[in-house]
């Protein structure tokens, strides 16, 4: 058994590792209403601002678990513009990486009111990123050439590009995230590309009730990435409630990754599928917002038993005009830019 966690386990930290390397990681940080981190076009896409911050820690009972924490804002500059920030702090075991991003986007408005929505959207953001791999706790005596046993450092910087498609109930998004090929050399070409571009598409859509307070979302998000040719389908629903301060929801995302990796089980050699299931629960007040989401890893093989957990604090910057807010914000700004 220590056998079969060990060759798992080596496989799902190479997994994060190579997530953390390409810039911001994507992990189900959107669906707690936080899609400007995902797509640069949403930057603005409402006509009120918006601050989110989250922390994200994996794995309690591991050591120098992966951790990641993200502030962003964004707001609508003028009629048809949008800009916004990000900054985080990404940590991995001796690796870590600090970086943030900047984001211009435009806005297309073809409905004749912004309560109406049909609107198209495009938005790219520049980001920059410094890596470090602290190998001064490495083992000395045993030598490897590509080991120095000090801080190594590399800085780099990125564009994302996008755009998104918002029409009354529907949503549609798609993006490329790492558009450039950059050469970084904190590591030995053979673990590390200098291409990590990745390509996102993403869509909701959400259902009123005829009978009730309720909005019922269901969305898809796929990732693709250029260079190792991963990919992976994110499944969501989730379940809005207007009250009168605001609105609550839940909902349940499944991850699933199309490749996986061969362990051994006695002396059969079998593949397992990286897989998540997240669930989430929020709550907006006025113009705060509170979210917890937590993802648990299935399968036979897996890290421990410890899951993924985020905390997502938020504040919405009212604009000039917010009528009807109450109603609106059943969608929580996943599904629809609140206007």
């Amino acid at each position: 058994m220590r056998l079969r966690k060990t060759i798992f386990s080596i496989f799902v930290l190479c997994a994060t590792i190579g997530h953390a390397q390409d810039g911001l990681p994507i992990y189900s940080d959107y669906f707690a209403d936080n899609l400007y981190l995902l797509h640069p076009s949403m930057a603005g896409a409402a006509s009120y601002g918006k601050l989110r911050l989250t922390a994200r820690q994996q794995w309690f009972d591991q050591t120098e678990a992966p951790n990641i924490q993200t502030l962003s804002f964004h707001n609508r500059v003028g009629e048809n513009s949008g800009l916004g920030a990000i900054v985080f702090n990404d940590q991995n075991g001796y690796h870590s990486q600090v970086g943030g991003y900047i984001t211009y986007a435009h806005h297309l408005l073809f409905s004749r009111s912004r309560y109406e929505i049909n609107q198209l959207s495009f938005g790219m953001s520049v980001g920059m990123m410094e890596s470090k791999l602290d190998e001064t706790n490495f083992d000395p005596s045993q030598y490897d050439p590509v080991i120095a046993g000090i801080i190594q450092t590399t800085g780099y910087f990125n564009v994302d590009a996008g755009m998104s498609y918002n029409f009354l109930d529907f949503a549609a998004h798609f993006t490329v995230k790492n558009l450039l090929f950059r050469n970084r050399s904190l590591y030995s070409e053979e673990f590390e590309s200098n291409n990590q571009r990745t390509y996102i598409l993403s869509s909701a859509y959400g259902i009123p009730s005829n009978t009730g307070p309720y909005t019922y979302e269901p969305s898809i998000m796929f990732q693709y990435k250029e260079r190792t040719q991963e990919q992976s389908l994110d499944m969501n629903f989730k379940v809005f409630r207007a009250m009168e301060y605001g609105s609550i929801y839940a909902g349940l995302s499944y991850r699933k990754s199309f490749d996986g990796a061969e362990y051994l089980d006695g002396n059969a050699i079998k593949n397992q599928k990286l897989q998540y299931i997240t669930s989430v629960i929020g709550t907006t007040y006025d113009k705060f917002m509170f979210a917890y989401t937590y993802s648990y890893q299935t399968g036979s093989i897996r890290l421990e038993s410890g899951g993924y957990h985020q905390i997502t604090l938020g504040y919405n910057f009212l604009g000039g005009r917010h009528k009807g807010w109450n109603q609106d914000m059943r969608y929580n700004g996943m599904l629809r830019p609140n206007f």
